[in-house]
C-alpha cells in the first residue's frame, strides 16, 4: 500500500483507534471488547509492543505483544489485525521484528488456529516461522464472530527465530521454496470436504487443512468439528512426538519432518 506507515503507539487516542479496529475485525458480543483500552494503555506504558499501521491518518492494522519468558530473549505477539490485502500484515511483522531486534530479543512467538489456511501460509511459508507446540482448546470457549460457533480454540505455538537464514531471506521477500522429499506420506488428506486419515510413519508427513474453516463453521459445523479433531490428532500427535514443521506446501499441507529422521 502506497504511503503505509507503521509506528509505535502511546497516546490514548491512538490506543482507542486500535481497540476500535480490533472490535471491528473480531465483532465480539455487545458490551465486550476484543482488547480493552485499559490493557492497551498498561502494556504500552510498561514498554511492551503496541503498534499501528496507517494509510495517511487512517488506521489499517495493529499489533500488540508483550515481553515473555525467558527474560530478555523473546516477545510474545498476542494479537494482530489488519485490513485485507495491501501487505499490511507483512509490514506489521517487519516492524515487529525490527522492534524486537533493537531490544536485543532473538525470537517472537505467537499462536494461531492451525485450521486457517491463509494464516498457516503467511506464518510458515511467507515469514519462515515454525509451529512448535499444539495447544488444544487453548482459550476455552470464544464468543466473537471469527472464533465462535462452538468450535474448540485449538492453537499452535509458533516461533519466529529472527536471525535464522530462512527468516532473513523471507523478510527480504525471498521465501524458501518447499521441495517435498521422495517417499513423503499424506498423514491427513481431504475428500469431498472431509478429512481422510492416512500414514504418519514416513520421514516426511503432509497434513492437510480445509480450504475455508470459517465457512464450514457457519454452514457445516459437523465437518468443521471433524477437521478440528483430525488435525489435533495428526498434527498435534506429530509435534508431540518431536516432529518439526518445515513448510506449508501448495497452500494446503503442513510439511512435517518426523523426529529422528
Amino acid at each position: 500500500m502506497s504511503g503505509l506507515a507503521v509506528r509505535d503507539l502511546h497516546d490514548l487516542k491512538d490506543l482507542q483507534d486500535v481497540a476500535a479496529m480490533f472490535n471491528r475485525i473480531w465483532r465480539p458480543p455487545p458490551g465486550i471488547d476484543a482488547v480493552s483500552l485499559e490493557w492497551l494503555r498498561a502494556l504500552s506504558h510498561a514498554g511492551n509492543y503496541v503498534a499501528g499501521a496507517y494509510a495517511g491518518e487512517r488506521i489499517v492494522g495493529a499489533s500488540v505483544g508483550f515481553l515473555s519468558a525467558p527474560a530478555g530473549q523473546a516477545l510474545h505477539s498476542h494479537i494482530t489485525g489488519a485490513d485485507k490485502g495491501h501487505g499490511i500484515g507483512f509490514a506489521l511483522k517487519l516492524h515487529q521484528r525490527e522492534w524486537a531486534l533493537a531490544r536485543g530479543l532473538d525470537r517472537i512467538t505467537w499462536t494461531f488456529d492451525p485450521l486457517v489456511r491463509r494464516n498457516a501460509h503467511f506464518n510458515v511459508a511467507k515469514l519462515g516461522a515454525r509451529p512448535e507446540e499444539y495447544l488444544p482448546s487453548f482459550y476455552g470457549v470464544m464468543t466473537d464472530a471469527i472464533n465462535g460457533g462452538g468450535d474448540d480454540s485449538d492453537r499452535v505455538l509458533t516461533t519466529w527465530r529472527l536471525a535464522e537464514p530462512g527468516v532473513v531471506a523471507a523478510v527480504g521477500r525471498q521465501p524458501y521454496r518447499m521441495e517435498i522429499r521422495p517417499g513423503a506420506a499424506v498423514g491427513l488428506g481431504e475428500a469431498d470436504g472431509r478429512p481422510v486419515p492416512g500414514r504418519t510413519d514416513a520421514a516426511t508427513v503432509l497434513v492437510a487443512v480445509p480450504e475455508d474453516i470459517e465457512g464450514l463453521r457457519r454452514g457445516d459445523p459437523a465437518a468443521a468439528r471433524s477437521w478440528r479433531l483430525a488435525v489435533r490428532e495428526v498434527l498435534g500427535g506429530l509435534l508431540a512426538e518431536g516432529g518439526r514443521v518445515t513448510g506449508f506446501h501448495r497452500r494446503c499441507f503442513y510439511v512435517v519432518e518426523r523426529g529422528g529422521s
